[in-house]
């Protein structure tokens, strides 16, 4: 190897490190603010965002970035004590009739009462695939990791890197799965008291307000985009399943907090579950 060769491939190591060190979560850098007007606050130099609700808007913000398959890592800290009626959603969405959308939403409770997580898969303009948990820490008090690893093979839904749900490729048995469409990441932060809380029957306090939910250490790792996460932690994404502890992890999650799962939803379905609950999840 020529000492020509040895300085060039020390830039490119150089440059790399740069690269990846620039792709470092930035509010600023990376998301616009998309209702909500000074609702919506990024503080400290870009490294924290705060969204607000009151009793006329509450606010949001999205990716400038579309990102087709990924690893996305965003640390919330919830809105505290009654957020009855309250949703902080957090989630991947395509645009169009037929979108495809990966939903994290964290419904609102009454002060001592546990956090509803809401999960949903669309894809080519399909949802209705929902599971609901209960979170086993207090998500207010806090910042706590929501990640979503999504790749050909599947979607992993991961809370403090604790998979909750997998949605598995199954589109050789006629299942579409989201893998075409390029994706940005929303969130918001919203009054939907007539579905939100016990189904509505509890609404939002507003003396409470303004409810606050706040964001930090945003990553993400995609084929063009890095984080400034190892090189292994960058493509680990790309075949990323779950290994034994894995399995057994989301076993203890489904069978110890989830609340609800539509392949357990008989009477919605009284012709029969969909497909996808009748194969493997892993």
């Amino acid at each position: 190897m020529t000492s020509s060769t040895v300085t060039v491939m020390l830039f490119l190591s150089f440059f790399v490190s740069s690269m990846m060190a620039a792709s470092a979560g930035n509010f600023y850098q990376d998301f616009d603010v998309t209702f909500g007007d000074e609702r919506a606050k990024i503080l400290n130099g870009g490294q924290l965002l705060t969204l607000n609700l009151d009793k006329f808007s509450g606010s949001g913000f999205k990716s400038k970035n579309e990102y087709l398959l990924g690893r996305i890592d965003m640390q919330i800290k919830l809105v505290s004590g009654n957020s009855a009626g309250t949703v902080t959603a957090y989630y991947l969405s395509s645009q169009g009739p037929t979108h495809d959308e990966i939903d994290f939403e964290f419904l609102g409770n009454l002060s001592g009462d546990p956090y509803t997580l809401h999960t949903n898969v669309f894809s080519q303009g399909k949802g209705n695939r929902e599971q609901q948990f209960h979170l086993w820490f207090d998500p207010t008090r806090a910042f706590h990791t929501y990640s979503i690893v999504w790749n050909s093979q599947r979607i992993i839904f991961l809370v403090d890197n604790i998979p909750i749900r997998v949605f598995t490729n199954l589109e050789t048995i006629g299942v579409p799965f989201p893998k075409n469409q390029p994706m940005r990441i929303y969130s918001s932060l919203w009054n939907a008291d007539d579905w939100a809380t016990r189904g509505g029957l509890v609404k939002t306090d507003w003396t409470q307000a303004p409810f606050t939910a706040s964001y930090r250490n945003f990553k993400v790792s995609t084929t063009t985009s890095t984080s400034t996460n190892s090189l292994t932690e960058q493509s680990a994404w790309q075949t990323q399943g779950l290994d034994a502890a894995g399995r057994n992890r989301l076993r203890w999650v489904q069978q110890k907090f989830m609340v609800y799962n539509y392949c357990s939803d008989l009477k919605r379905f009284p012709q029969g579950l969909p497909v996808e609950c009748r194969r493997s999840r892993f």
